[in-house]
Parts: C-alpha cells; sequence; structure tokens
C-alpha cells in the first residue's frame, strides 16, 4: 500500500469549541505517514491555549493577523512539507479511513491534482452538506452547484453518487492536493479572502490540464457555516463578488466581458428576492459586492489568467443554465440534469 506523506492542515479563527469537539476524530485517522497541523489565524479565544494542554504534540502555526482563508492558508502552507496537504475546516468530523481512498484514488493518475470525499451533513447525518455534497460543478454562467444539492435542495443520500467521478471543483472544507501543484499555482488567490477561492484554484489547475475527482469510499461530516453563518450579510458579499472574480479571472476576456454584466443583471434578481424578505443587510450587500467589482476591473486589480495550457480541463462544466433547468423547468436532482 502507498503511504505518501499527508499533512491535514486544519486553519483556525477563534474555534475552540470545534476543536475540542472534532479534532479527536482527526487524531482516529488510520493512516501511516500523517501530520497533524493547526494554522491560527491570530485567534482571541482560548484555542491555543487548548491545543497546548491537551493535544500538544500538535504542530501550530501562527499567523500574525486574521489573514482570512485565502491568505491564511498560503501563509500557513508554504511552511508545510508533504506530498499531499488536506485544507480540512475545524468543523468537520472525518471517519477512521477517510484519507487512504482518496489518496489511492489520486495515486492512480498523475493528472489527477485535486480531490474531495464524500461531504455529508453533521446536523442532518442521512443527507448531503450543502458545501460539497458528492462532488461540485459549475454552469456556463458560472453559477455553482454540486451533485447532491442545487440551490437549498439537498438531496438525501441513498448510495445514488457513490461512485468516482471527475468534478469541476472540489469543496475547500475538505480539500486534498498534491503539493507539487499548489506550488506550481501558487496557492490560493487572496484576494477572495474567503468563499469560491477553492473553485478559482480548481479552474486554474484545470486550465492546466489537470483533473479534479470525487471520491465516493471517503467520507466526512461537516457542520456548515461555522466562521460565516450562511444569513450573514459579509458572507453574501463574498459569495457575489467573488463570482464575478471568477469570471474575470478564468474566461477568456469576450466572453468575461459579455457574461459579467449579465450576471449583474441576474444578480438584481438576488437583490429584491432578499429585499422582499425584509434582509435589507443581504440585498445592500450584493449592491457592496457590485460596486467593489466594478472597481477591481477599472483598476484593473483582477485580470485574466492566461497561464493555461492547449488543452484545458473543462470536464464538469455544465453547458446549459442551471438557473433555468431549476427555477424554470423543476429540476430539483443532479441526476435529472440531462
Amino acid at each position: 500500500m502507498n503511504s505518501p506523506k499527508v499533512a491535514i492542515v486544519i486553519l483556525n479563527w477563534n474555534g475552540q469549541k470545534y476543536l475540542e469537539q472534532f479534532l479527536p476524530s482527526v487524531f482516529n485517522t488510520d493512516y501511516p505517514n500523517l501530520e497533524i497541523i493547526v494554522g491560527d489565524n491570530d485567534s482571541t479565544d482560548e484555542s491555543l491555549n487548548y491545543l497546548n494542554d491537551h493535544y500538544p504534540l500538535v504542530k501550530v502555526i501562527r499567523n500574525e493577523k486574521n489573514f482570512g482563508f485565502a491568505e491564511g492558508y498560503n501563509k500557513v502552507l508554504s511552511q508545510v512539507d508533504a506530498d499531499y496537504f488536506i485544507l480540512l475546516n475545524s468543523d468537520v468530523e472525518v471517519t477512521p479511513n477517510w484519507i487512504q481512498p482518496v489518496i489511492d484514488l489520486m495515486e492512480t493518475d498523475e493528472q489527477i491534482a485535486i480531490a474531495q470525499p464524500k461531504i455529508k451533513s453533521f446536523l442532518r447525518r442521512s443527507h448531503f452538506e450543502y458545501a460539497g455534497a458528492a462532488g461540485c460543478f459549475i454552469d456556463y454562467l458560472a453559477y455553482p452547484f454540486c451533485r447532491g444539492r442545487i440551490f437549498d435542495t439537498v438531496e438525501e443520500d441513498k448510495g445514488q453518487y457513490d461512485g468516482n467521478k471527475e468534478i469541476f471543483w472540489a469543496a475547500g472544507c475538505a480539500l486534498f492536493i498534491k503539493s507539487s501543484v499548489w506550488k506550481r499555482v501558487n496557492g490560493l488567490d487572496e484576494n477572495f479572502f474567503a468563499h469560491m477561492e477553492e473553485i478559482d484554484l480548481c479552474w486554474r489547475v484545470k486550465n492546466l490540464g489537470y483533473k479534479v475527482m470525487y471520491c465516493g469510499a471517503s467520507t466526512i461530516y461537516h457542520v456548515g457555516g461555522g466562521t460565516l453563518n450562511a444569513e450573514s450579510p459579509f458572507k453574501t458579499y463574498l459569495n457575489f463578488r467573488n463570482n464575478h472574480y471568477l469570471i474575470k479571472k478564468n474566461i477568456e476576456p469576450k466572453r468575461a466581458n459579455f457574461l459579467i454584466p449579465l450576471r449583474f443583471c441576474l444578480d438584481l434578481l438576488a437583490l429584491l428576492k432578499f429585499a422582499s424578505e425584509g434582509k435589507w443587510k443581504n440585498a445592500m450587500a450584493i449592491s457592496k459586492a457590485h460596486q467593489h467589482v466594478i472597481k477591481a476591473l477599472w483598476d484593473k486589480k483582477i485580470k485574466y489568467n492566461k497561464d493555461i495550457s492547449a488543452q484545458p480541463n473543462l470536464t464538469g462544466m455544465y453547458q446549459q443554465s442551471i438557473v433555468w433547468k431549476y427555477f424554470v423547468n423543476g429540476k430539483r436532482k443532479f441526476s435529472e440534469l440531462d
């Protein structure tokens, strides 16, 4: 059995309660060549004291301030030596044999750069989890969705998505990546701060011709919303802003210049929905996101990524509108898509 060195890296910010709850499952992982690391984004709670008292053998890498998910991981992983990195959220419960099946899959093909396990809900364990489910996809308008979760419809796991499958992007709550590829693409784009940075990472990797895979033989359970609640206006802002960053960075300029104004119009529907529900802060967050996108484009802060191979890998990009399929055609499950 091949056992390349794997580093699990948990990025923590004031997450003592999650470390207490979920770190024991990480330590029960059955894998022979493993290092467990906590990167700390300048926590102000008792996280570090807890780790020192209860897990003195855990390597802690401290950042001098809260750099967010993207820059925080970049700084921590620059100090880690392993064949594979696993970016693991602190609010994840893992199963004992969750690593080996993924590594075995990735070792079968040097073109597999990134992978994710099956991600189920910690709070509703029979169902998939919103952020990742059974692998992640994107439509031609750059709307992300998952096998097992389209918009707010989350499927029950009945074994329907147990098979391994090539996907478009892997969820950031439990993302496996070959360290050589991480270094080649310079990690996560720090302009994202948090949210959708893993989609950008996978898109850039696929633009180089690599594969992103889902491994159905590995299962984890994710709480979700552990750092930013789903209703958080800041999360709304990041999601809408960063989605436009994705388009500008990874789609050829002529098409991106068409898509961004179109997406602005579609975003207004979401703004009106928030307003109709009395969620004014979320509605204003979309407006703020648009303002910042316009400024970033004007300042050329976000540019088209020219590091693309002659044959970029677009497997996992759905060539129809998931918005139309879901809201107009009533397609609620991944298996119903054509």
